[in-house]
């Protein structure tokens, strides 16, 4: 079996959370269904976000330059 890219993984975050936004849960015959977690897909996208951002060289972050502060 392959591994999925980070953007891959991603968008499967992505597109879950959007099924968790139009039915968490369902219920047939007293049985529950649970989708998912939101707050647990939600962390695992912005995991997810960082991830990419860093492989593609975008996002990262801000350095001083050793520049003195107007006062």
């Amino acid at each position: 079996m392959a591994l999925k890219t980070t953007l891959e993984q991603l968008e499967e975050v992505q597109a879950a959370i959007t099924a968790v936004m139009s039915g968490q849960d369902v219920s047939i015959d007293g049985k529950r269904l649970s989708r998912a977690n939101l707050g647990e897909l939600s962390k695992r996208e912005e995991i997810l976000l960082a991830r990419y951002r860093s492989e593609q060289g975008i996002g990262g972050p801000v350095l001083s330059r050793g520049l003195k502060a107007r006062e």
